[in-house]
């Protein structure tokens, strides 16, 4: 088993205690009583084992369990439950039966309260492995949840497959795993798409649909997407095909409009690699429009099949009103949207500002940012195509100078480019939206070179999930 993120993470902030015994002779399939302490940042339980590391998938703290060693490395053991003894006050029962086999579950068992506390915890767990400059004192927010912690999610991406007994499956792998796990229900999807998910499964089985077979890499759909727009209820699907020619796909389509008056946009994505990545490079229109519509915040976006958007909406206009609330912009002031993607931050905010520009270095996704600029005119926006680390030192050339700085990286974080241009054009207003704490708190230690830290608002955007997005206002030191 390789070493995942929290391992890593958690050895590192703990490398001060004394005296840990790393040289302590356990061997594989060896049980033990074990006391859970703290919760690792993939939602793992953490224990000590004679004053060993050891993590426990699905343990949660202050219980007391039977541990199974399941792999031994010379700083950290990885366990399974064999025993529960004492459960932790905060455990619930799972609604999905799956939730231990494939990932984006790993919570359900813990207490939605519980999870909000864990996610604050996670970003200081981060913090303590980074240190950056003054974290000891960072102002963390609770958490930001919802009401209801379920059916949020807008897009069902699942991979599609026939069973040992032939029948056509669609779901998620099992981790670690590319056993696929199908579907009939999910707890954390909006009913919309798994109503069209379970649809098409069926009439692809009906019309007898080739399905990928990932060992031989023979077969057609590969990869079946469904996403909806919570404001408009339309929606949109996309065949993931290892080639063009689709045979069945007339019969489909066209029982699919009569099934579901809601989709309005069937597109082909075609993608012949044998590869993990779920996108190939070229698609097309089946039917319907190319886009569908959502609204968010009373703005319209429209949405290309392989557009960005944030899976959660309902929390997606939670976390910009606080992203706005941290700029606290005056009528004059000019930002810069990095990472801007269709324009969904920048546009949410252009209202309070005297000018806002973006870029993004994906050109769909930029012509989709100007276009939703019109949709809703809004003239006061400008969107680029390039990397930021590119375009912000041009701008400063060309003398647009930013007041305040938006960005809203990937998991991987700020390029060490951008962070460079952060810290030449020095605005006096910096707000780091993040979907990663540990690439976050790494970012940090650069950023609080020239920043202030005023406070980190923690927001679940992924509910069940050890995922978790914070919100970060800084002031120029």
């Amino acid at each position: 088993m390789k070493t995942n993120q929290s391992q890593k993470q958690y050895q590192h902030s703990n490398n001060h205690r004394p005296r840990q015994q790393r040289d302590v002779k356990v061997e594989i399939g060896q049980r033990f009583p074990l006391t859970i302490k703290r919760m690792g940042i993939n939602g793992e339980g953490i224990g000590y084992f004679k004053r060993k590391l050891v993590f426990v998938k699905g343990a949660l703290p202050n219980e007391v369990i039977v541990a199974e060693v399941t792999d031994v490395k010379p700083r950290f053991l990885t366990a399974k439950m064999h025993r529960l003894k004492i459960p932790s006050p905060d455990r619930v029962k799972p609604r999905d039966s799956y939730a231990e086999e494939v990932g984006g579950f790993e919570l359900e068992h813990l207490a939605y309260p519980a999870q909000l506390a864990f996610k604050r915890d996670v970003v200081l767990q981060s913090l303590e492995k980074y240190q950056p400059k003054g974290y000891r004192s960072y102002n963390l927010k609770p958490t930001i949840g919802m009401d209801n912690p379920y059916e949020y999610r807008n897009k069902a991406q699942f991979q599609v497959r026939r069973d040992e007994s032939g029948h056509v499956i669609a779901g998620l792998y099992q981790e670690r795993s590319h056993h696929l796990v199908d579907l009939a229900t999910c707890s954390v999807q909006m009913p919309a798409t798994m109503h069209v998910m379970r649809g098409i499964v069926a009439l692809m089985e009906e019309l007898d649909v080739s399905t990928y077979d990932e060992k031989h890499g023979t077969g057609l759909v590969r990869t079946v997407v469904v996403r909806v727009a919570a404001g408009t209820g339309e929606v949109q699907v996309v065949f993931v095909t290892t080639e063009a020619p689709f045979p069945q796909k007339n019969t489909l389509i066209k029982r699919l409009q009569a099934a579901f008056p809601e989709i309005v946009s069937i597109m082909q994505n075609i993608n012949n690699e044998k590869t993990s990545l779920i996108w190939g490079e070229e698609t097309r229109l089946l039917a319907g429009k190319p886009k569908i519509r959502e609204v968010l915040n009373g703005l319209q976006f429209n949405l290309s099949a392989r557009a960005f958007l944030q899976l959660n909406p309902y929390q997606t206009v939670r976390l910009y009103d606080e992203a706005l609330k941290a700029l606290d912009l005056s009528a004059n002031e000019t930002v810069i949207d990095a990472y801007s993607g269709v324009g969904t931050i920048g546009l949410s905010i252009a209202h309070a500002a005297k000018e806002v520009r973006g870029m993004d270095i994906i050109k769909d996704a930029v012509d989709d940012a100007n276009e939703n600029a019109k949709l809703n005119g809004i003239s006061n926006v400008h969107y680029e195509t390039g990397t930021a680390e590119s375009v912000i030192p041009k701008w400063l050339a060309e003398g647009f100078k930013p007041d305040a700085l938006i960005v809203d990286p990937p998991r991987t974080g700020l390029d060490d480019g951008l962070i460079n241009a952060i810290l030449d054009a020095k605005p006096k207003k910096f707000v780091y939206i993040s979907c990663n704490p540990s690439t976050l708190a790494k970012d940090l230690v650069k950023l609080t070179q020239q920043y202030h830290v005023d406070y980190i608002q923690s927001v679940d955007m992924m509910p069940q999930t050890a995922r978790c997005e914070a919100v970060v206002k800084f002031t120029r030191a």
